[in-house]
């Protein structure tokens, strides 16, 4: 069954992201997606917001590249994401080099760590959907030894998600315990998202 057989409208929905994750999420789920840059200053948002928890952030910024992406395609259906990663209150970001990877990964090891994905969706200048979905991850302790293997297993892969980690990938060796499910650990919560597309006659 091809998404055009799924897809109840003419156009497409957008997605304001430039992740190539969400959007083989979407198109694997029968949706047919076109994407638009989304130009949201992430840092200065959360600063000016004032905003500290990680999943009322993580649903704030989704908010906001659902919003750009809305201005940017009028008359729209729009869709923007966003995930954080904590512990405890300490809010990770994606790590600038392999070293800092490192670091990060030392702080998670043998620890239990959550992951905040939200989502939410627009048209025009109104969102008119929006959720976030948590999953929480505990990591084995992981030797010196241990991370020079997955280091170097993993490559230049540690640098493009917030934890240095896929789950789907080499990832899996680090984890003991996940509590969560799927979609939402790779930074799409489908199972909400797609009962409100069907409420809006756009899915079967």
């Amino acid at each position: 069954m091809d998404s055009l057989t799924l897809w109840r409208s003419q156009q497409p929905l957008v997605l304001a992201s430039k992740s190539a994750t969400r959007l083989s999420l979407l198109v694997h789920a029968g949706v047919p997606v076109e994407t638009v840059a989304a130009e949201v200053d992430e840092r200065a948002l959360q600063v000016q917001s004032g905003e500290t928890s990680p999943d009322r952030i993580a649903l704030m910024l989704a908010r906001a590249k659902a919003l750009a992406g809305a201005h940017a395609a009028p008359g729209r259906v729009v869709l923007g994401a966003d995930q954080t990663l904590a512990l405890g209150d300490e809010i990770f970001h994606k790590p600038r080099s392999v070293e800092a990877a490192r670091v990060q990964l030392e702080r998670l090891a043998g620890r239990t760590h959550a992951l905040h994905s939200a989502v939410a969706v627009a048209h025009d200048a109104t969102v008119v959907f929006e959720t976030v979905v948590s999953a929480y991850l505990t990591m084995r302790p992981l030797s010196p030894e241990m991370l020079d293997i997955y280091l170097a297993a993993a490559g230049a892969r540690v640098l493009t998600s917030v934890g240095a980690y896929q789950l789907e990938s080499v990832g899996v060796h680090l984890f003991t315990r996940v509590e969560g499910d799927h979609f939402t650990i790779l930074g799409l919560p489908m199972l909400q998202l797609l009962p409100f597309l069907r409420d809006q006659g756009l899915l079967p």
